[in-house]
Formats: structure tokens, C-alpha cells, sequence
């Protein structure tokens, strides 16, 4: 299995930094520890779901495991090591143990009152979009039709590195509500980055901001200091987005 992992990596591993990083994760600390020295034919089904329930990761975490040694086994029927795909028959759901936090409007504007420029802003954005943490660090001012009142997402940016949006669904023009729009506009008032190719929410040397840093230093306080009880983080702004537009009868498309 780990001669398998190897030439994964060297051969098939994803470009994308950030499925990268996940991929590289997931071998060195849980893939390769406990199925690196297994013969490819020694790995069986039930051993694998044996092994899965004794992890202490999320249901989803876990999913995405599976998911990644099912790549690496059929690596190897393409190149010839074996017959079969064993991960075939491992059954691993995806189902949440609990139930996401969702904010309330009354939340959101509580924890928009506590935070302090430029992170209100991109709170602002992140729950009023939807958009994920690495769209929000990898807005450039040029992604703005300030007349068509649209947003467009062509960048994701993880731990400083630029990478493609993750879907073709996520490059399509965003709406950019009228109210919104002249929040963003106040904040590149004030901003000393404000040319088309720069981050609009870049840091003190220009570059963006590391999304785990704002979680840990400025959301997260300003949640406490909110009494917002739960977990908040930066899926929590796109799940109350999602969640709010079908409690409004929105298409799921949108």
C-alpha cells in the first residue's frame, strides 16, 4: 500500500494546492500508518470498516478517506497490481452527527457588531454570498461589476496560494445586492489596496489573509463576545446562507 501511495503522489495527485494538502494529509496521517505495510491483496472489506469505526474523525472525514483509498485502488487495477477495487464493498456513510449551527439575522448582525475592519466586511460578504472562506480571501477588486451589480468568483486562495475556483458552478456571476454593494464600497474607501488587481481584503503586505487565522483570532471571539452559543465558523455563515434562501422557497439550484 505504500509503494501504491507513492507513485500516486509522483503520478495522479490533484494540482489544486488544496485537495492536495487534504489528499497528503490523509495518507501520512491515517492511510499509509495503518495499511502501509498490507500486501494490496491482503486489504479486505471488513477490515477496512472495522478500522473506520475506530477512528475518532467525523462521519464525513471519514468518507472522504474511503473515498481516497478508492482512488489509490483503482490506480492500481489501471496499472495492472490488481483485479478488483476491495473499497467497493466498504460501506462508510457521510452523515453529519449533528445537525449544522445556523445563524440567526439577529446572530449574524450581533457578530457583524463585534467585529472590527476588515474582518466585518468579510463576514459581511461570506454570509451575505454565501461564498466560501477561500473565494472570500481570493476576491480581487477587478471581480466586481460595480454597474451590473455582480460578483464573480475566478480564485480560491489556501495558506497564500492562488489556485482555480473548485467548481464551474462557482466562476457564474454572483448578484450583488444594491445595500451590499455599498458596504463593499465604503471598505475600499478606506482601504490603501484598492487597485483592480489587488485582494480586497489583503493584508498589511497585500498578500491575502490566511482564513484559519481569522477563524481562530477575530470570528470566534466576536462570536463569544456575541453569546452566540455553538460552533461558528466560516461554513457556518455559508450554511445560514443556504438555509435561509430555501426557507424562503429559493430553487436549489441557487
Amino acid at each position: 500500500m505504500e509503494a501504491l501511495a507513492e507513485r500516486y503522489k509522483s503520478e495522479e495527485m490533484p494540482t489544486r494546492y488544496s485537495t492536495r494538502a487534504t489528499y497528503l494529509s490523509y495518507l501520512k496521517g491515517h492511510i499509509t500508518p495503518r495499511w502501509g505495510s498490507v500486501a494490496l491483496g491482503g486489504v479486505r472489506p471488513l477490515d477496512v470498516e472495522a478500522w473506520f469505526k475506530s477512528l475518532p474523525l467525523a462521519p464525513k472525514t471519514k468518507a472522504h478517506i474511503r473515498s481516497l483509498m478508492h482512488v489509490l485502488f483503482q490506480c492500481a487495477r489501471r496499472w495492472g497490481f490488481i483485479d478488483t477495487n476491495p473499497i467497493d464493498l466498504v460501506r462508510q456513510g457521510a452523515r453529519r452527527r449533528e445537525i449544522p449551527r445556523v445563524l440567526t439575522p439577529e446572530e449574524f448582525s450581533a457578530l457583524l457588531s463585534h467585529l472590527k475592519e476588515p474582518y466585518r466586511t468579510m463576514v459581511l460578504v461570506a454570509g451575505c454570498l454565501g461564498l466560501r472562506a477561500s473565494e472570500v480571501v481570493g476576491l480581487q477588486w477587478q471581480d466586481i461589476d460595480w454597474d451590473g451589480l455582480t460578483i464573480r468568483i475566478r480564485r480560491g486562495v489556501v495558506h497564500g496560494r492562488e489556485g482555480d475556483a473548485k467548481t464551474e458552478a462557482s466562476e457564474k456571476p454572483i448578484p450583488l445586492d444594491p445595500d451590499l454593494a455599498t458596504e463593499i464600497l465604503r471598505y475600499k474607501n478606506g482601504t490603501v489596496y484598492s487597485q483592480p488587481t489587488d485582494f480586497v481584503f489583503a493584508g498589511d503586505s497585500g498578500k491575502p489573509r490566511w482564513q484559519e487565522t481569522i477563524l481562530a483570532d477575530h470570528i470566534k471571539p466576536a462570536a463569544k463576545e456575541a453569546k452566540i452559543q455553538g460552533k461558528v465558523g466560516w461554513h457556518t455563515l455559508r450554511h445560514s446562507y443556504s438555509t435561509l434562501l430555501r426557507s424562503l422557497g429559493a430553487d436549489v439550484k441557487v
